[in-house]
């Protein structure tokens, strides 16, 4: 898991590295393959920093679930159709790591609720719900432009 801490105002932000890199696959697969270009995964591994063994299981999943399409042979590779773009970000958290993000208790508690609350449950409950809201309106198509005038970044730079 990936924690994010921000004691401001509790915010605790926790993605599997699975999700992470399917997230990061996604918005480099939609922002490559805009003009209809097709990508493999050395180059989408490449783009996202990630391991390229890691990257094919992750994508291998992504096509079985019906989030990323591919093509096999010479001119294959993997793409997005265009009604991919207003994929949410929270569809594919859920594809990947379930819903344990919108609705799990913060400290991993099987029982904890509204009646037996562990210790950060109203807290993480607010930040639980912004998550959500975030991630429910944020969608594909919105990154590539970003990424396209360089306002953004899928991958550490050299010398940062």
């Amino acid at each position: 898991m990936s924690f994010i801490i921000n004691k401001g105002n509790f915010a605790l932000f926790m993605f599997s590295k699975t999700c992470e890199y399917a997230i990061r696959a996604m918005i480099y697969i939609a922002q490559q393959t805009r003009n209809g270009a097709r990508v493999g995964i050395q180059q989408i591994s490449a783009g996202i920093d990630s391991p390229a063994h890691f990257t094919a299981k992750i994508l291998q999943e992504l096509r079985r679930k019906g989030l990323v399409k591919s093509l096999k042979g010479p001119s294959g590779g993997f793409y997005l159709e265009e009604a991919a773009l207003n994929q949410s970000l929270a569809s594919i958290v859920r594809l990947v790591d379930g819903e344990q993000l919108f609705s799990g208790c913060g400290l991993g508690l099987k029982q904890c609720s509204e009646t037996n609350p562990c210790p950060i449950h109203s807290s993480f409950k607010k930040v639980r719900k912004e998550m959500q809201t975030l991630l429910e309106s944020a969608v594909l198509g919105e990154f590539v432009d970003q990424l396209n005038r360089k306002e953004t970044f899928l991958k550490r730079h050299q010398g940062r």
